[in-house]
């Protein structure tokens, strides 16, 4: 027998999951009660949720979305996110995940108008033909990449060998000049994160919006000791900053930044090159991952790409949603 239920807060849904969902249970970080409740703290405060679970027999999915108005749902996630997808318990097998999201999805099309899904990777085509049977129409569009390396037991001085030319002579170059000190930590203290946020505000990035997501996750790493926070300082000055988390063989790229008046010096590079070395002859790790956005410096890095895709749906019992469909749609013919 098939049963629903839907959550509308994070809190109800933690006590349905029990501890299925904590760090012990599951390996993604992405799919995490506690990465999911602290993005909507700090990112979506005052953003409705709408969590719905289908369950039949052992098997279960869930999906977390966001309900930022009346009518129009979108995946609980954003540019932190490396990817989204439907959570499923009881490992059911591919015909049995259709069918549960499936049935979910005919639970949105009583209420909603639209919904849109980012980042997807290995889910897309299970939640295209899953909204599509329920009667929502569909699209799927390529959205960027993420960039990955898988060391495949390769020494770092082995991957190093295999870098692009001009990599390994800026690296060579730039060391045999340097000043620097470079330090990679694993525990997150006041000091550490003073440093950081001063190397962000030099930065080329845009001011950070939540920057006490970043200090919570950091945390909550450091902790658990998956956190890997480097910096280059010349003297006492922090002028490069990495966040690295590494568990269960992963290493996830969370952020970069660097001080631009010290670009002619490369001290980001400098700390991506001690960074990678770190993960791959320390902690051994099997997959690097480079986390969303098509930067053209992560394929001299990297080995592979895999490409994100955004899915929006549209619900064709509203009329106000056949506009945005077909725009959506033309969208995706054009690329």
């Amino acid at each position: 027998m098939l049963v629903t239920r839907e959550y509308q807060s994070l809190a109800r849904a933690r006590e349905a999951i029990g501890t299925r969902l904590d760090r012990g249970s599951t390996a993604s970080l992405f799919d995490r009660i506690d990465w999911l409740e602290s993005l909507h703290d700090h990112c979506f405060d005052g953003v409705p949720v709408r969590i719905l679970r289908a369950m039949e027999d052992e098997a279960e999915a869930w999906l977390f979305l966001l309900a930022p108005d009346q009518r129009r749902l979108s995946a609980l996630a954003n540019w932190y996110s490396f990817e989204w997808g439907p959570i499923f318990f009881g490992s059911p097998d591919a015909l049995t995940r259709r069918r549960l999201v499936e049935v979910l999805a005919q639970n949105l099309l009583k209420d909603g108008a639209q919904v849109d899904l980012y980042p997807v990777t290995e889910d897309a085509a299970l939640l295209i033909d899953a909204f599509r049977r329920a009667g929502w129409f569909g699209l799927k569009r390529p959205m960027g990449g993420r960039y990955l390396l898988r060391p495949n037991g390769r020494s770092f001085a082995e991957y190093w060998a295999a870098r692009p030319g001009r990599l390994r002579n800026l690296v060579q170059r730039k060391a045999r000049a340097s000043r620097f000190t470079l330090s990679i930590g694993r525990e997150l203290t006041d000091a550490l994160w003073r440093d950081y946020a001063a190397v962000h505000a030099r930065s080329w990035k845009q001011p950070e919006p939540n920057l006490n997501f970043l200090r919570t996750l950091a945390q909550r790493e450091g902790a658990a000791g998956t956190l890997r926070l480097g910096f280059v300082r010349l003297e006492d000055q922090p002028v490069a900053a990495q966040f690295w988390t590494v568990e269960n063989g992963v290493a996830l790229i969370h952020k970069l930044a660097h001080d631009q008046a010290f670009d002619g010096a490369s001290p980001g590079t400098l700390l991506s090159h001690a960074m990678f070395a770190d993960a791959i002859d320390g902690d051994r790790v099997a997959l690097i991952d480079y986390g969303t956005g098509d930067n053209g410096y992560k394929s001299d890095w990297m080995e592979e790409r895999t490409t994100l895709h955004r899915l929006d749906f549209f619900n064709p019992r509203f009329a106000s949603t056949w506009l945005p469909a077909a725009r959506t749609a033309i969208s995706a013919l054009v690329g």
